[in-house]
């Protein structure tokens, strides 16, 4: 549905977004995670018009698609954007905000009618519909600016960091939202520094760093990336060889930090009775162990690295 080709984009002389390309396709939401300063935003911007590249092309598709400038009007109207800091009107009542958006849109009479009640009806305001967002909390505000985002019914959206700030049922109500979309055939871009929920809705993943895409896969594309999908943190007595550990058994990485021994392992099943009985050969008395599944902001840290970014 939305393709976007090598775009790049510099601010005096830097570059923010080098050699970018990313795609989504109907019924499908792929995330854009990097840290912060990575170029997220700025592709945002690029990716719906807003923003217009130094190189490459953003592509919409379908019979009236086409090549994205930064005044094309025509394809602009296929897109939705929720962008990340609040965009409102606060004096006016939710039922005028998503009127007014839609107008800006192009719809009106009784299409602009229907689509406000379904824009309503799917975020969970209707009973809201008369009052100000002035009234509302930090919640229903991002569900409100949600449906600003649909309320011209467009084919593409861009979700730029959505839940920030709301409680935890209204990040589900989020949730479900977007996976109505997906069901509905929508495509979805979806940035998020929040890695759990990259991981519940995403069908692929797309990470960036100093403006450039390091990787772009599945979930699970992304996991084998890892040097092991599996870790034990064992407390011992003792000071373990690690070099010894590795060169005979199935681990794929140990180190040990105190009494703390972290192994990396393929096979929890195979692995953990090996290196519990390598242990208690050597003399080395367990006090406990727990063992975890890597997720999917290991991977984005080994990718991003640990070094503060603000």
């Amino acid at each position: 549905m939305l393709e976007a080709r090598h775009l790049g984009k510099s601010y005096a002389g830097r570059a923010v977004v080098s050699d970018m390309s990313i795609r989504v396709a109907p019924g499908e939401i792929v995330g854009l995670l990097g840290p912060n300063g990575a170029g997220k935003s700025t592709t945002v911007g690029m990716l719906c018009g807003l923003t217009a590249p130094d190189q490459g092309e953003v592509l919409i598709a379908g019979p009236d698609g086409g090549t994205m400038a930064a005044d094309s009007t025509r394809l602009k109207r296929r897109i939705g954007l929720v962008p990340q800091e609040i965009s409102l009107y606060e004096d006016l009542s939710a039922r005028a905000n998503l009127e007014l958006f839609g107008a800006l849109y192009g719809v009106s009479g009784a299409r602009l009618k229907q689509r406000v009640g379904e824009a309503l009806e799917l975020v969970g305001l209707v009973d809201r519909a008369r009052d100000k967002p002035a009234t509302f909390s930090g919640g229903m505000k991002r569900r409100l600016n949600i449906a600003c985002a649909l309320v011209h019914d467009p084919d593409i959206l861009l979700f730029d960091e959505p839940t920030v700030g709301v409680d935890p049922q209204s990040r589900n109500a989020i949730f479900d939202n977007l996976e109505s979309l997906r069901a509905r055939g929508k495509a979805l871009i979806y940035t998020t520094h929040y890695m759990e929920e990259a991981e519940r809705l995403c069908d692929r993943i797309v990470i960036m760093d100093h403006g450039r895409v390091v990787a772009s896969d599945t979930l699970a594309g992304l996991y084998a990336r890892l040097p092991a999908t599996l870790s034990l943190e064992i407390q011992v007595d003792g000071a373990v060889d690690v070099d010894q550990l590795l060169r005979g058994s199935s681990v794929r990485r140990a180190s040990q930090a105190g009494s703390t021994l972290s192994i990396g392992l393929d096979d929890l099943a195979q692995g953990a009775p090996a290196v519990l009985a390598w242990l208690a050969g050597r003399g080395h008395a367990v006090r406990h162990i727990a063992s975890a599944r890597a997720n999917l902001e290991d991977v984005f840290l080994g990718l991003t690295g640990r070094q503060l970014r603000d």
